[in-house]
């Protein structure tokens, strides 16, 4: 059966609208966010920049519905992803969203809402790092399901054929050491624009076929309010206990001790 698609316009991100409200000043004197649409499509909202065709929103809610199967090892994340191309789209990654800590024997995928989905956080933290030079997954849309408890999805643009650093570290470790210097000057724009990646570690920095390096995984991530050497402090502290922890090479922590 056909289901219903419905596309609206947030008003706190329609510049005309916004304009009609609080005048013609705003668009000259104001940084004007990226129009977001919402698309409705049977219970699913999905949030994006983009104005999805009915076969692609129905591409997507076909990922949604699929049971997530975590990948990788522990040190690569918990969150479970498909990888699928969509026509008009190209490549793409469905993020969806699970619970780690004790709390997910119990509940596992849904959340309560209180505010912002987990999606729609990462999704716009993704255009902020992205905006400031930091090389990041393309978000291209949010979405969930549900009203007072939810489960989440995040689409990215797929990275070709990426490696983690931690795997690529005990391959090779020479070109690990180019990689990580690569990385450390994303890191770098993350402390100088107040960015706290809490869980940065080996794992959620990957490389493409090309040799660039890529800063994953900002589900956890936010603006932080403390001192610049506080934040570096946090940096090298999480970074190294992943270096020990799964006896990674230790030039991945003398590397980040010595830049940072």
């Amino acid at each position: 059966a056909k289901r219903n698609v419905d596309t609206r316009i947030g008003l706190s991100y329609n510049p005309l609208l916004k304009w009609m409200r609080d005048g013609p000043m705003l668009l000259t004197t104001r940084k004007l966010k990226p129009v977001t649409l919402t698309q409705t499509y049977g219970p699913y909202r999905i949030g994006s920049s983009f104005n999805f065709t009915e076969p692609q929103l129905r591409r997507l809610v076909h990922l949604f519905d699929r049971r997530p199967q975590a990948i990788g090892t522990a040190l690569e994340g918990r969150s479970a992803v498909l990888a699928q191309k969509i026509e008009d789209m190209g490549p793409v990654v469905v993020k969806s969203y699970t619970r780690g800590g004790f709390i997910r024997h119990l509940v596992k995928r849904r959340y309560l809402k209180t505010g912002k989905t987990r999606g729609q956080i990462e999704y716009h933290l993704l255009q902020k790092v992205r905006s400031v030079g930091i090389n990041a997954p393309e978000p291209v849309a949010f979405a969930y399901r549900g009203h007072l408890f939810y489960l989440a999805w995040l689409v990215t643009r797929e990275i070709c054929q990426p490696i983690s650093l931690a795997r690529l570290s005990r391959q090779n470790e020479n070109h690990a050491r180019k990689a990580m210097v690569s990385a450390m000057a994303q890191i770098l724009l993350l402390i100088q624009n107040n960015i706290l990646h809490v869980d940065l570690h080996p794992g959620n920095v990957v490389i493409d076929k090309n040799g660039r390096v890529f800063l994953v995984d900002f589900d956890r991530a936010r603006l932080y309010s403390g001192n610049k050497e506080k934040l570096k402090s946090r940096y090298r502290a999480r970074w190294q206990r992943a270096v020990v922890k799964h006896r990674l090479p230790g030039m991945l922590g003398d590397i980040m001790a010595d830049r940072l």
